[in-house]
Formats: structure tokens, sequence, C-alpha cells
């Protein structure tokens, strides 16, 4: 536990938005078979305005933290500044994560982009956010996207 700074340990301990959303807009999930976390993001969206998020995560408490930061910053964002917000974001945003854990906060990212994928494709909406996006690529090659400083 002391590798983790007091914002990601009040995120895991305490984490916003999670829990399952009535209707939602979209879904987006992902996982990564390497480390086995698993995460679901779900939007409602007017005006393509997120108008609330929610989470369930299966994983580590780096994992639990990023999506609990990913659905705070995503809220009353529109979708294109949603999907303008890298894993390097959240990491910002929750004061930073040890190195092995970085990768948890590629795969909440990596739920957003999908669940706003979802919205796009059900609503013939083409997003620059998601040009080359590719919703079914390896879900266990998320280590080679991580971004780091």
């Amino acid at each position: 536990m002391a590798m983790y700074n007091d914002k990601v340990m009040e995120h895991f301990m305490n984490p916003h938005n999670a829990g399952t959303m009535e209707d939602p807009d979209a879904v987006g999930s992902y996982g990564s078979p390497v480390c086995g976390d698993m995460m679901e993001i779900s939007l409602k969206i007017e005006d393509n305005v997120i108008v609330d998020a929610k989470f369930k995560t299966f994983g580590c408490g780096s994992a639990i933290a990023s999506s609990s930061v990913a659905t705070e910053m995503i809220k009353g964002k529109t979708l294109d500044a949603a999907l303008e917000l890298t894993n390097k974001n959240f990491i910002d945003e929750l004061g930073g994560l040890p190195g092995p854990k970085i990768h948890c906060s590629v795969l909440a990212e990596q739920a957003v982009k999908k669940a706003i994928y979802d919205y796009a494709s059900k609503n013939g909406l083409e997003l620059e956010g998601l040009k080359g996006f590719d919703p079914n690529a390896e879900e266990d090659d998320h280590h080679h996207q991580v971004e780091e400083e």
C-alpha cells in the first residue's frame, strides 16, 4: 500500500461513480488477459455531452482508481473533449502511479474510447478522436501503448 499516494488510495477505497447504470446510452468494456484486470464504463449522453458515467472494474487498486478518476474527468465533457483525454491525464489527476501499474490507466482510456465508439456507432457519428481507433484490437497489447514521461 505504501507504493500508492493518498489520492490513489482515496479513489481505490472510495471509488467515485462505481456501479451500474440503468439504460446507458453507451457501454465500453476493456480488459487484459495478461494481468486479469477488466473494466466496463457506461455513459449517459445528451447532445453529445457525457452527463453521467459509471464503472465496474475487476482489478487492482490502480485499475479501480484509474476507472474512478476517468469517470470523474469525462463527466460534463463533450464526446470530442473526452476522447482527447489520455491515460497520462488520468495518471496526472491521480498524482502518479507506480511504474508497473501505469498500464491500468491505459485500460481506463480504452474503456472510455470503446464506450464513445459504441455511442458513435449507434448514432452514426464520426468523431475526430475515433479516427484510426480499432475497437477489436488485441486487448493484451495495452502494455505497448503506455504513455510515459
